[in-house]
């Protein structure tokens, strides 16, 4: 099977990269694609840069140009449900657009004609994460991830988030790249640890977080690598 692993940052990917050992690279689309082997399948990893238009053109090109089968996508969200603390971690079971807005034609917020306001993600690789992170002895929630084009800050933001959405945490790519998947017909899963919630210490270290983020996020994708199917 060919399987796309993507991240939003270089961070995000280069511990995949040193676990696939050898590669090659492509240029396409103006983004490098790193092509090698892992568990018997054939990968294709990339890092799409932020936001939703970089994650779709990414996305898409996965699977039309380098034909991935499956993604799986690998990075940090902002927790808004108060369970979720810095450093865990939350698998997607729906999203939605939090700053898709045409209300103004009587549509609910993050709707759009012949769209829907949420995508469901796959339960059978829910169910690998949710295998995985028990054999990794690691909390993994699921829930709600809400995405837009803008770092949300305002904690007013987030609350009106949550309870439009009953969003459970804020990122910039994962809902983009659902659609793509949906579109296409290709199973995904959307996985992020937490990075920053309503409460968190002022002296916390996101450069610092990211990378030690990066290595379990890393270990956690490429061992539900080694549990799909061929």
């Amino acid at each position: 099977m060919k399987i796309a692993i993507m991240g939003a940052m270089p961070e995000e990917i280069e511990p995949i990269l040193k676990k696939i050992g050898t590669y090659s690279t492509t240029k396409y689309a103006l983004n490098n694609y790193y092509e090698g082997r892992y568990a018997g399948h054939d990968i294709v990893v990339a890092y799409s840069k932020i936001g939703k238009v970089f994650s779709t053109l990414t996305a898409a090109s996965m699977i039309e140009k380098f034909k991935a089968e499956l993604l799986l996508f690998s990075g940090v969200a902002g927790g808004i449900n108060p369970s979720l603390k810095i450093g865990d971690l939350i698998v997607a079971n729906a999203l939605c657009q939090h700053d898709l807005d045409i209300t103004a034609f009587g549509h609910p917020h993050g709707f759009v004609p012949e769209g829907s306001q949420f995508i469901n993600a796959e339960k059978e690789l829910i169910a690998i994460a949710n295998d995985v992170a028990s054999d990794m002895n690691i909390k993994l929630q699921e829930g709600i991830i809400a995405t837009g084009d803008q770092f949300v800050h305002s904690q007013e933001r987030k609350d009106w988030i949550s309870a439009t959405f009953n969003a459970d945490a804020l990122e910039m790519e994962g809902t983009s790249v659902a659609v793509v998947c949906e579109a296409l017909q290709v199973p995904f899963l959307i996985l992020r640890a937490i990075s920053d919630t309503a409460d968190m210490d002022a002296s916390f270290n996101f450069d610092e977080f990211l990378e030690s983020s990066a290595q379990e996020s890393a270990t956690f994708i490429m061992k539900m690598v080694e549990k799909i199917g061929n």
